[in-house]
């Protein structure tokens, strides 16, 4: 795992800064928009309009006077950010939504101020508090919304249990905060308990529900050397723990972090939303002034005049467009975040709908990738196969390579008891020597047979086509030869239904492997892949990327996020796989915590889902205009239909809200029930 830098903590605690700056300016908009409120129902109940709508007559002396004090603190309180907004777009000369909003609000309070103080004409006093506060209202929405994004994986870190059990020096148990743990602490996890802390098992076996993090809800069998994640929830098993990451190093954590760096990011497309909002701005401006000269100019009073340019204003406020990516893009963050995909650049998750290629690495990837037996046998048929694979087993017993490992493994698997090794002794390139029951066994490779002069009988089974390029060892008891073991790196179950699904949306699937050829085809006509290429070091998967790139490819390079960085950073769209506290991978945009090929395919659907979720609340956002300039500008004026500033704002609202509302209508990531039936059919 990659310690964090200086900057990284620094990064970190402006991102707790820019939240708490976030939900102080939530409580300001709230506690602004209720005390507006509060003052607009004696406004409404003084306005001449109102009370000529409603039937009712309610003046006193200095009535008048009474409206303009209560409109003015409204104007002057409740519509402050909106004004300190319109001077920080003019003084950086880039209007937008606040610029509209605080021209509309002045040119309705100067007006109904003026009227007050002795010129002739009708106060809207009453459309100017109201404007003030549904868009007090739309604000506070918005950045709830927002909010709650971020709030929704925040609530994982407060999933995670507050204490653990410390196994002392001693081998006593005592409860603990978890705050006072440090790397290489030793926990104990009882049956059903939450996992308190990242870390490695060191003795004891149980199956881990990871949903939590995975969105995988198949618990996952842990044993000794496997890793463990903080937050997740225990089965039937105790567990041993030698804690590795708490606190801000935790994997939770860095979710956390990884999604706040993804939502502070700007994309592309949210770039394009910017220079929308600007134009719509401007037009607005130049809409709004020249409906103002349009009604003068042709007879009607300055009172009508002023309404139509405020109701203008008003309607083409981009307030919905603001909220048309940003909603989106921090509802699919936290709902990928959620089900083991983790975006770490926003604009590359956006870009995932253009992939024509997708570039899998073998290893880890496509493959398990770690050694499993896959055929053991006996040669001379003086021993039988099980002779062979136990008396291996048991002289590979104190080995701590991976081939040794899945020998181990392979004669647990068949519930071997394996008798007791003495005289170990191992060289590198060659093999292991023991004694097992007063034999000596040797499991080697070609090398030594090679340096001997060893000549080796065939199996009573010749090779097949299919494990011709498996590696094998051989066992020698007493010096004699005794039996092969094969081992391969196996295909994962689930590469066939994701390279079917990749196919079938059209996108060519490419692997790239430093593996050699022989080994790279198989893998590649088993799967039936478009293209491999072998033998490649990091520099050289790099060429090829941008070899593809220049035949105008939109290339997706999914790799473990270590040996393959370099590809991972130079291809369009970077994807690293891995599992529990691996998913640290600095150059991927987007991390697989499950390492499942077919989450590939899930976050290119998923981006495309969420794209789409786009460009319909961009129409959301913007389609409304083109009905409702011309109707708040007057032109079916003389039809009797008008858009005041209130219903304009009404209309603006509910342009938003139907965006609000869409950007949560976005499905989570899952695999479909056709990938699902292609995985069993594989």
């Amino acid at each position: 795992m990659p310690t964090h830098s200086t900057n990284d903590h620094d990064a970190s605690h402006d991102h707790h800064d820019h939240h708490n700056h976030h939900h102080s300016m939530i409580q300001d908009f709230r506690q602004r928009f209720w005390v507006s409120l509060l003052l607009t129902l004696p406004v409404l109940l003084l306005s001449p309009m109102v009370q000529s709508l409603l039937g009712y007559h309610l003046t006193f002396p200095l009535s008048e006077w009474v409206l303009f004090a209560l409109s003015s603190v409204v104007y002057l309180y409740g519509g402050k950010p909106f004004l300190t907004g319109l001077k920080d777009e003019l003084q950086n000369r880039r209007p937008g939504m606040m610029t509209l909003i605080g021209v509309a609000i002045t040119v309705a309070f100067a007006y109904s101020a003026a009227t007050v103080l002795g010129l002739e004409g009708k106060t809207f006093f009453w459309e100017l508090v109201t404007l003030i506060d549904i868009m007090l209202l739309g604000h506070w929405i918005e950045m709830r919304s927002v909010m709650n994004a971020s709030r929704s994986l925040e609530k994982l870190v407060g999933m995670m249990p507050s204490q653990a059990h410390k196994i002392s020096q001693t081998g006593q148990t005592q409860e603990v905060d978890i705050d006072s743990l440090a790397p290489e602490d030793q926990v104990r996890v009882q049956p059903g308990e939450k996992i308190p802390v990242d870390g490695e098992v060191i003795e004891g076996e149980s199956s881990v529900n990871e949903s939590m993090v995975t969105g995988e809800s198949r618990p996952v069998t842990k044993r000794q050397g496997q890793k463990v994640v903080g937050g997740t929830l225990n089965g039937q098993g105790a567990l041993t723990l030698r804690v590795e990451q708490v606190g801000e190093q935790a994997y939770l954590s860095k979710v956390i972090d990884m999604v706040q760096q993804a939502q502070a990011k700007k994309s592309k497309t949210q770039h394009l939303a910017d220079r929308i909002a600007f134009w719509l701005t401007l037009i607005a401006l130049t809409a709004g002034f020249a409906t103002l000269v349009a009604w003068v100019m042709l007879g009607q009073t300055l009172v009508f005049a002023l309404e139509r340019m405020a109701s203008v204003m008003v309607i083409t406020c981009p307030h919905a467009l603001g909220l048309a990516v940003p909603l989106v893009v921090a509802n699919s963050i936290t709902l990928s975040a959620r089900n083991g995909l983790l975006i770490r650049n926003r604009t590359a998750f956006e870009n995932t709908p253009r992939i024509t290629t997708v570039v899998f690495d073998k290893t880890g990837t496509l493959t398990e990738g770690t050694f499993g037996v896959t055929h053991y046998q006996s040669v001379q048929g003086r021993w039988q196969d099980n002779d062979v694979l136990k008396l291996a087993a048991a002289a590979e017993a104190s080995s701590e390579h991976p081939i040794a490992n899945a020998i181990v493994e392979k004669a647990r698997q068949q519930a071997m008891t394996l008798p007791r090794a003495t005289a170990f002794s191992s060289s590198p390139g060659h093999g292991v020597r023991a004694s097992v029951d007063s034999h000596t066994v040797r499991v080697v490779g070609p090398a030594y047979l090679k340096a001997h002069d060893i000549e080796w009988p065939q199996p009573s089974q010749s090779d097949s086509e299919e494990n011709a390029q498996a590696t094998r060892v051989f066992v020698l008891i007493d010096e004699q030869p005794a039996g092969q073991i094969e081992l391969d790196d196996a295909i994962r179950e689930t590469s066939f239904a994701a390279v079917k699904r990749l196919q079938a949306h059209g996108i060519r699937v490419v692997m790239m492997t430093g593996d050699n050829k022989q080994v790279a085809q198989k893998v590649s006509h088993a799967l039936r892949l478009d293209d491999f290429e072998a033998g490649l070091l990091p520099d050289q998967k790099v060429e090829k990327i941008r070899a593809l790139q220049a035949k105008h490819e939109f290339v997706a390079m999914t790799g473990d996020g270590v040996n393959d960085a370099p590809a991972l950073a130079t291809a369009d769209v970077g994807i690293a796989v891995g599992s529990g506290t691996d998913v640290a991978a600095e150059t991927a945009d987007i991390i697989l915590v499950d390492s499942d090929p077919q989450s590939v395919v899930d976050v290119i659907g998923f981006g495309r889902a969420t794209h789409r979720k786009m460009i319909q609340n961009f129409v959301w956002a913007t389609g409304y205009n083109v009905v409702a300039i011309p109707l708040a500008a007057g032109v079916l004026y003389q039809q009797g239909i008008l858009i005041s500033p209130a219903l304009g704002a009404v209309l603006m609202s509910l342009s938003t809200v139907i965006v609000a509302i869409n950007a949560q209508l976005l499905s989570p990531p899952r695999q479909t029930p056709e990938a699902t039936e292609a995985k069993s059919g594989s």
